[in-house]
């Protein structure tokens, strides 16, 4: 699920890096090379590293966002005038300064806002993330593509070492365009989860979304049964490998993906053989972003009076998307981001970002009767101190849901945030400074869970 308000410009989150133009500027030789600087954002800093090439072009790197190399435009390196924009961000994130000795001072300027930052030498360093799986891993890993009609979708597939037949699992990621890894804040849940699973003995597929590395598509456009296709066929793609057990094919959905999995394995011929919902959402999706804005405002201090008019917006936009009127929804979207003040407005991309088929899928999509069509054994889990998908929201109505499955097993876990991480508050802005990735208690509760369901060879 999307994080914060719907439309508000989120200073310094510097997300939806694409490769941009570097400018014509004659890099100046006391500026090339890599610099690095805190931007002292609000919660904690956010470190930065910023490469000057000799070709005048320069890229940036955000390890708590998993940002690497990424283009920068507008770049000058003229010793009194030391500049970048960061292209297609929310709030026209950049930096403005100048050479200062052996530092480089100015301002990280973002949505209106300023703030000091100064760059140093020398690259930024990685952030601590102790789960990432490193190799040489023991099981295979190969690169694989596959059709659904005309879209090309991409993957890893990781497989136990052996012949087989195993048992396997498509992972799902959540909403927004995500890479296989479901990359976000540094952290890799599914390259965690997938060799997690494989090490236990299942083969795991994990893909790209539409738009995103070598799958084709554009994620905006698509509607859920468009991804719920997609998802079916890298079941088809699972269940024709000699290697795999054509039985023993299951989903794991995290958030969305939460929605999507039930989604594909209640049709009468899906063949999918269990089905894994982390944080996966049990009412309609207006519900949650409704509820999710409450409670994530609320943990910000944001006083009532602006939560009331919050919710009062997102209700009214999500019953114009419910009506199928994406375009009235577009129209109050751009009237109410004109109304805040200029520090306060989403940028356009952002904007348009939340009127599209894909967002009006998610906010009239109501999981109900997927839920109650399932007869495979599923496994749906909470945190109980996620602010994106509340447990108290979901848990009860996933357990009415799932009443009429023989082997259905709710949990909610305590102590974890919506990344299933150990926290004290499970505010999305913790999500980058805390180095657990998944906390290990979960991962071995949901390796028990398949072993005992659907047992390795």
């Amino acid at each position: 699920m999307r994080t914060g308000r719907v439309i508000v410009s989120v200073l310094f989150v510097v997300a939806a890096l694409v490769t941009g133009c570097s400018s014509d500027e004659e890099a100046g030789p006391a500026v090339q090379g890599p610099w690095h600087g805190d931007i002292e954002a609000p919660g904690a800093p956010i470190a930065i590293g910023v490469t000057f090439a000799e070709n005048g072009s320069a890229t940036i790197d955000i390890p708590v966002q998993g940002v690497r190399g990424a283009a920068l435009k507008d770049v000058r390196t003229e010793p009194d005038r030391v500049e970048f924009t960061v292209p297609d961000a929310p709030g026209d994130p950049g930096f403005r300064g100048k050479l200062d000795g052996e530092q480089i001072t100015g301002d990280w300027v973002q949505a209106g806002q300023r703030v000091p930052l100064v760059l140093r030498r020398g690259p930024v360093e990685s952030v601590a993330r102790p789960q990432d799986p490193k190799p040489p891993y023991p099981y295979r890993s190969e690169d694989v593509t596959y059709r659904n009609g005309d879209l090309t979708i991409a993957g890893t597939l990781t497989e136990p070492e052996g012949s087989g037949p195993f048992p396997a699992m498509l992972l799902i990621t959540g909403s927004g365009a995500q890479d296989r890894d479901e990359e976000l804040m540094g952290h890799r849940p599914f390259h965690l989860l997938a060799d997690t699973f494989t090490r236990a003995g299942y083969a795991v597929l994990r893909t790209d979304d539409r738009g995103v590395g070598g799958t084709g598509g554009n994620l905006d456009d698509a509607t859920y049964p468009d991804l719920a296709a997609d998802a079916a066929a890298g079941v088809a793609f699972l269940r024709a490998r000699p290697e795999i057990d054509p039985a023993k094919v299951g989903l794991f959905g995290h958030s969305e993906g939460g929605y999507l999995a039930p989604l594909v394995a209640a049709r009468p011929d899906s063949n999918v053989a269990f089905a894994v919902l982390m944080a996966g959402p049990s009412v309609a999706g207006a519900d949650v972003l409704i509820e999710q804005n409450k409670v994530i405002m609320a943990s910000a201090g944001a006083p009532q009076n602006e939560i009331d008019a919050q919710v009062d917006y997102v209700t009214q936009w999500s019953t114009m998307l419910r009506a199928g009127d994406i375009e009235g929804a577009k129209t109050f979207a751009q009237q109410h981001n004109d109304s805040l003040p200029p520090d306060q407005r989403a940028s356009q991309e952002t904007l348009d970002s939340f009127n599209t088929p894909y967002m009006a899928s998610f906010i009239t999509y109501d999981p109900k009767p997927a839920l109650e069509a399932l007869r495979v054994p599923v496994l749906a889990f909470f945190g109980d101190k996620d602010q994106q998908v509340l447990a108290t929201q979901n848990e009860p109505p996933m357990r009415a849901n799932l009443a009429g499955d023989p082997d259905a097993t709710v949990y909610t876990f305590p102590g974890v945030n919506h990344l299933m991480q150990p926290t004290e508050t499970g505010k999305p802005s913790e999500y980058s400074s805390i180095e657990t990735t998944i906390d290990p208690a979960v991962l071995t509760y949901v390796t028990d869970w398949l072993t005992q369901r659907v047992p390795p060879r």
